[in-house]
C-alpha cells in the first residue's frame, strides 16, 4: 500500500491559511477520486478540499478550528500501490490505472519527460489563481503551454479542475492542428511607478479599549468567526488607509423608465432579471477607464497599477454578514454579459456557494447601501484596493430642470453617490472627477438603447 499526502491546495491571491471546519471523511472511510475530504474556511470564502486520489482515509493531522498553512499535509490516504507518494505524484499513480497496459507505457513516458524538463521551463503558473496539480503544471511547462491555453482548457474534473487526462488531450489536439498554439508570452508585470506624496510615519498605538461590563440581565453572543474577520480587517483599514470622502448627486431618471420599459423583454430574450446593479456596475468600469489611477493598490511606498478592471460587488450573506465576490475584467463586458456575472455571483453568495477564486483580485469595489433604505453611506476601503463607491437608495424628489425655455419644477428619479478614497495616493481632485465621471455616464444613459 502507498500513502497519499493531502495538503491544503492554493486558493487563490492573499490566502495564506485557512482553518478547519468539518471532516466530511473519517478515519477507515473509502475516497474516490474528486471526493471532498474536508471543509475549510479563509479570511475570504468557506469552501471543500478534494482528494486527487482513491484510497481510504488513514490519518486526519488537525482538528477542527485548527488552522492550516497553504501547502501544509492534513491528511494521509492510502492507496493502491507501494511506497509514499505526495500530491504532486498523486495523478499519476491514480489516474495510470485505468489505462490499457499500451496506453500506460505511453503515458508513462511522457511524464519522465516531464519530469525531466520541468525544472527549466520558464512560464510562470504562480499569477492564476485557479488550482492546478504539480503534474498538470509540469506537463503544461513541458509542453510550452501557455498560462492563457491552460486556463481556458475545459476541465473534467470537480469544480473544472483541469486533470492529466485533460491536459494531455489538449498537448494531442494542438499537434494535430486541432488547437492552435498560443505562444507563450511571460505576463507583463504590473506597471510600478514610485509615489512621491507619501512620507514614511511612525506607527501610533493602538488605544486600549474600555473594559465593557455586563449585567446579569444581558445577553453575551459570541462573535461568529466571519463576524471576527471583518471586524478585524475594518479596524485595519482604517488605520492603514487615510479615508476621505466625495459625495454627488446623480439624476438616474432614464435608466430608471428604460429599465422599467424593456425588463419583461429582457426577461425574455436572456432569462435574466434586469436590476439597476450591472447598469451601475458598468457605468464604473466606464469611468475607471478613464481615471485607471483609481485603479491601483498601494506597497510600500510604491504604486502598482492594476492592469485589469475587476469589480468586487459586496454582497449580503444568509447570516447577514457581507462577501465581495469579483467580476473579473468588467469593462470587456456587455450589459447582458454583467447582468449575467452579477446575478450569478449574488445567486451564490446567497446560497453560500461561492469558490475562493470567486472572490479574488478584486482592484475596486462598489457596495449597494440603498438595498437596505440608506440614502448616502461612507464604506471603508476594501484593502488591498484604493476606492470604494457606495450607491445610495433610488428617491423621486422634486427637481430644477432646465430647458431651453427656461427652468421649471419636475419629479425626477435621483441617487447619492458617495465615494471614499485613500488620500495618501488620491487627492482630492482625482476622488472627485472620478465619481463625477460616473454620474455623468449615469445621467447620460440612452434612452432608447437596445440590450
Amino acid at each position: 500500500m502507498a500513502k497519499f499526502e493531502l495538503k491544503l491546495p492554493k486558493m487563490g491571491e492573499s490566502v495564506a491559511e485557512a482553518t478547519i471546519t468539518t471532516w466530511l471523511k473519517e478515519v477507515g472511510d473509502t475516497i474516490e477520486l474528486d471526493d471532498a475530504v474536508v471543509e475549510i474556511a479563509t479570511d475570504k470564502v468557506d469552501s471543500e478540499v478534494p482528494c486527487e486520489v482513491e484510497g481510504v482515509l488513514l490519518e486526519k493531522l488537525f482538528e477542527v478550528d485548527d488552522v492550516v498553512q497553504v501547502g501544509q499535509t492534513i491528511a494521509i490516504i492510502e492507496t493502491e500501490g507501494e511506497g509514499s507518494i505526495d500530491s504532486g505524484k498523486a495523478e499519476t499513480q491514480t489516474e495510470s490505472v485505468v489505462e490499457t497496459p499500451k496506453e500506460a507505457i505511453v503515458i508513462e513516458s511522457q511524464i519522465a519527460e516531464v519530469t525531466e524538463v520541468a525544472a527549466s521551463a520558464a512560464v510562470d503558473f504562480s499569477e492564476s489563481s485557479k488550482f492546478y496539480s504539480p503534474l498538470v503544471k509540469n506537463i503544461a511547462a513541458a509542453e510550452n503551454v501557455s498560462l492563457a491555453e491552460l486556463e481556458a482548457i475545459s476541465g473534467t474534473g470537480k469544480d473544472g479542475r483541469v486533470t492529466k487526462n485533460d491536459i494531455l488531450q489538449f498537448v494531442e489536439d494542438r499537434k494535430n492542428g486541432k488547437t492552435k498554439a498560443q505562444p507563450v508570452v511571460q505576463s507583463p508585470k504590473e506597471e510600478v511607478k514610485v509615489s512621491q506624496t507619501i512620507t514614511p510615519t511612525k506607527k501610533q498605538e493602538t488605544p486600549k479599549a474600555a473594559p465593557v461590563v455586563a449585567s446579569g440581565e444581558d445577553e453575551i453572543i459570541e462573535m461568529t468567526r466571519m463576524g471576527k474577520l471583518i471586524a478585524h480587517h475594518m479596524v485595519e483599514s482604517v488605520q492603514t488607509s487615510a479615508h476621505v470622502q466625495s459625495f454627488i448627486e446623480a439624476d438616474v431618471t432614464n435608466i430608471w423608465n428604460w429599465r422599467k420599459k424593456v425588463k419583461g423583454d429582457f426577461m425574455k430574450r436572456e432569462g435574466e432579471n434586469l436590476t439597476f446593479t450591472p447598469i451601475f456596475m458598468e457605468a464604473v468600469a466606464k469611468a475607471i477607464r478613464d481615471f485607471p489611477m483609481i485603479n491601483i493598490s498601494v506597497s510600500g511606498d510604491t504604486i502598482i497599477k492594476k492592469k485589469n478592471i475587476n469589480l468586487g460587488m459586496a454582497a449580503a450573506l444568509p447570516d447577514g454578514n457581507l462577501i465581495v465576490p469579483v467580476i473579473k475584467n468588467a469593462d470587456q463586458l456587455n450589459l447582458v454579459g454583467m447582468t449575467k456575472a452579477v446575478n450569478d455571483l449574488a445567486g451564490r453568495a446567497r446560497n453560500n456557494a461561492l469558490k475562493p477564486d470567486d472572490i479574488q483580485g478584486g482592484t475596486y469595489t462598489v457596495t449597494n447601501v440603498g438595498t437596505f433604505g440608506s440614502i448616502m453611506g461612507t464604506p471603508i476601503i476594501n484593502q488591498p484596493q484604493v476606492a470604494i463607491l457606495a450607491l445610495g437608495a433610488i428617491r423621486k424628489v422634486p427637481a430644477v430642470i432646465e430647458t431651453p425655455d427656461g427652468d421649471f419644477i419636475g419629479i425626477r428619479y435621483k441617487m447619492f453617490l458617495s465615494h471614499s478614497y485613500d488620500h495618501r495616493v488620491v487627492n482630492g481632485a482625482l476622488g472627485g472627477q472620478f465619481v463625477q465621471r460616473v454620474k455623468d455616464y449615469l445621467e447620460a444613459f440612452d434612452v432608447n438603447r437596445e440590450f
